[in-house]
């Protein structure tokens, strides 16, 4: 067996197994590097168990990184549409149009993967982390304060000893009962990989996954319909939020079709066809080259051992404290398996993060569910942290909400990105600012500023008084907090 860089050789099964490792990791994405990462650099000895070829996990290789590398080719490609009002003309007359090259975007976005996943392997060595590929499993509770994993890779097994063990397995995408993925029925995974743009898209589910795709293919020229189950896009937004998102998408020309339940999904000489009940009642059909399915993602926790334990599970998720541990002593997990976080990349890594500080005897801060900034990297992005309005009216609170839309704002204005606004969710007795929703250019680095405010328990009052330079995108925030007040300048 051919071993890689920096991975343990399955030869050495005797010298592995007199190795006791302060930390095993089962799982190599994002929660699981992170956690190694930082076990190293607190000083543990670590070994972290992947059974893929590459570090990186759904994340890196068919998810948040090849997403956001196609959803910059797209945004790029529209701006190419409109060159002309930016004074860009193709040509020395002027003459000509710009052409898209789906095989060169692919590349850019493959090499996108690569490049990091040589970084993860360079990290690996850095901090001297023993990598061991192969798909772990525990083999039941600790004996003698030691726990074991057993590794299989092919068919040669060893056995990798610690004395904590921490479960990052990630998860993977749900499937329509009856459906398998193939050429015409898609996953993120097959998706990512198509040859040609396809000319038509069907898209079922309606969260991240799926509006970001529908974004994607829609600016490269794609019919793009989409289903959804629930009555609104991005349900786990503010409602004006996904009110907004939905009348941009349909300005877009996608078919946004919510209360919609698929009733049947059939094959055809050109592609997919998908009948399904709209929220009028009534019967639709629509046909298309490609269907996407993006109704969610399952934890990967079969077969990974936590029936030999005391571990508790919840829907097929595991149960955790503050500090990431399960109910089995000295067994940790993380990321997309843990019951009750979002799986989110960002959310697992820091849950790694916590872990390994545990696991260190250094000081650690809980995951708190209303500082966890959401993202959604279409066009126009979105990006949210805290409570929406509905939550905060029904935790009690009297609120005042102060909204700016990117109209008003200069820099939008360079940009030609003037569709969206900035909602302030405000405490109206004391000011604290409880949420802020962000749709329009460049939401996801936005809310950056809005996750230390609410970390720090920032008021309207502080907000308005602190200086935003000029011209920023990030002087919409300053402009929706002093709207709380009723008092925005450029509106």
């Amino acid at each position: 067996m051919e071993q890689r860089p920096g991975m343990e050789s399955f030869l050495t099964e005797k010298t592995m197994a007199a190795v006791v490792y302060d930390v095993a990791i089962v799982g190599g994405g994002p929660a699981g590097y992170t956690a190694a990462i930082r076990a190293a650099e607190y000083g543990l000895k670590v070994a972290l168990i992947e059974k893929d070829g590459n570090l990186g996990g759904t994340c890196l290789h068919v998810g948040c990184i090849p997403t956001k590398a196609l959803l910059f080719s797209a945004e790029i490609w529209e701006h190419f549409q409109h060159a002309a009002e930016y004074g860009i003309r193709f040509g020395a007359e002027g003459i000509g149009a710009p052409t898209l090259d789906w095989a060169a975007v692919q590349r850019r976005k493959n090499a996108i993967i690569a490049r990091h996943a040589k970084g993860l392997d360079f990290l690996m060595k850095k901090h001297k982390i023993a990598r061991i590929e192969g798909f772990g499993r525990l083999t039941g509770p600790a004996q003698g304060g030691i726990h074991a994993v057993q590794v299989a890779s092919g068919e040669a097994t060893s056995q990798i000893k610690a004395k904590n063990v921490i479960l990052a397995t990630g998860s993977e995408a749900k499937m329509l009962p009856g459906l398998e993925a193939d050429d015409r029925i898609l996953t993120n995974i097959e998706i990512l990989a198509i040859e040609e743009l396809p000319k038509s898209l069907i898209v079922v589910g309606a969260g991240a996954v799926g509006m970001e795709f529908s974004s994607i293919f829609r600016s490269f020229g794609a019919e793009v319909t989409m289903v959804e189950f629930l009555p609104r896009v991005v349900a786990f937004e503010d409602e004006e939020i996904s009110k907004e998102l939905t009348r941009l998408f349909k300005k877009r020309g996608i078919d946004v079709n919510t209360g919609a339940r698929v009733e049947k999904v059939e094959k055809t000489a050109a592609g997919v066809k998908v009948s399904f009940t709209g929220a009028n009642g009534k019967m639709q059909i629509k046909e298309a080259e490609k269907l996407l399915v993006a109704v969610g993602r399952a934890p990967r926790t079969a077969n990974i051992g936590v029936e030999k334990t005391r571990i508790e599970l919840e829907g097929g998720l595991i149960k955790v404290n503050q500090a990431q541990e399960t109910a089995e002593p000295g067994v940790f997990a993380i990321g997309d398996i843990v019951a009750g976080l979002p799986q989110l990349a960002h959310v697992g890594a820091m849950s790694g993060m916590i872990a390994a500080a545990k696991i260190a005897g250094r000081a650690y801060r809980p995951v708190r569910l209303d500082r966890i900034p959401g993202c959604v990297y279409t066009e126009p992005q979105i990006g949210s942290v805290g409570l929406t309005e509905a939550q905060a009216r029904e935790q009690g609170y009297a609120v005042k909400v102060g909204k700016f839309p990117f109209a008003g704002n200069s820099k939008a204005t360079i940009l030609g990105s003037h569709d969206g606004f900035v909602k302030i969710v405000a405490d109206a007795k004391y000011g604290e600012i409880l949420g802020v929703h962000i749709i329009g250019p460049q939401a996801t680095e936005l809310i950056a500023e809005a996750v230390a405010v609410l970390e720090l328990e920032g008021t309207v009052e502080e907000m308005m008084f602190t200086i935003h330079a000029h011209p920023t995108l990030a002087e919409s925030l300053l402009d929706a907090y002093g709207a709380v007040e009723g008092m925005a300048i450029n509106a």
